[in-house]
């Protein structure tokens, strides 16, 4: 049988117990989680060694799989999720005050060191773009990584932050697609926060659901159609009206797998 898409959810919205989390994720359809290790989460850094493990085992119960994890990079983390069984552990990557070629330098320099630890644990390092002051395209990606096996450190493509900063996400995916190791849906638009009298006009970032943003859900779904892409889709459950998370992921839980027709 042919494997299908893996939808998840990224959980960091809920801060529940893990069964509680299992219960709530599995109402929603969806397959598997990318589970915060946090401060405040049921699995967090000072325990991941232990929880993660028995997180993966309690989520398994209600027929999820811990597809990633968002947290720490070091050999410890690396160490947890090989025991647990979990691939991806994803992130997003700032540029600092020396600007952008320079901290492209020192990242790399970092993944030449993580980058043979991580083969050893057999997980994969995920650099999400992000728009603003980040690796923010899939160009950026690129060439932040094709100097790496993406089985080491490999390429997490948002599509909400794709839209955000301009790029259409089929050359997004063409560019990408070598190094690609999981993708996200979610979406935006930018809202005016002050009036047409303003001498400057200013702008802030509104997360809204799949069918509201800029970027094209049924056009990212197509061509990961296309392309046979067999992976995770996470839906971040990203929303700036926070009370009404519930709702809104459930809806567009719903929206992707119209989409993507499973």
């Amino acid at each position: 049988m042919e494997k299908k898409i893996t939808l998840a959810v990224f959980t960091k919205p809920w801060k529940c117990g893990i069964d509680e989390l299992g219960r709530k994720v599995a109402g929603f359809g969806f397959d598997a989680i990318e589970l915060p290790v946090r401060p405040g989460y049921p699995v967090n850094p000072d325990n991941m060694a232990v929880e993660l493990p028995r997180a993966v085992k309690r989520l398994a119960e209600y027929g999820l799989t811990v597809a990633s994890i968002a947290g720490p990079t070091d050999e410890r983390s690396f160490a947890a999720c090989a025991e647990a069984g979990v691939p991806i552990i994803r992130i997003c990557v700032g540029i600092g005050a020396d600007g952008y070629m320079a901290t492209e330098q020192r990242l790399r320099r970092e993944y030449d060191a993580l980058a043979p630890i991580l083969a050893s644990h057999n997980v994969t390092l995920g650099i999400q773009n992000h728009n603003g002051k980040s690796i923010c395209n899939a160009m950026g990606l690129r060439h932040l990584l094709e100097s790496y096996d993406p089985k080491q450190i490999a390429a997490v493509w948002d599509a909400a932050h794709n839209a955000l900063d301009g790029e259409e996400p089929e050359m997004a995916l063409d560019i990408v697609w070598p190094y690609l190791c999981m993708v996200n849906l979610k979406n935006a638009i930018r809202k005016r926060v002050n009036g047409p009298e303003a001498r400057q006009a200013e702008w802030e970032v509104y997360w809204t659901t799949g069918p509201q943003g800029f970027a094209s859900w049924p056009r990212v779904c197509t061509e990961l159609q296309r392309r046979k892409y067999r992976g995770v889709v996470c839906l971040t459950a990203e929303y700036s009206d926070e009370q009404a998370v519930d709702r809104l992921i459930a809806s567009d839980i719903a929206y992707a797998k119209s989409l993507f027709a499973v």
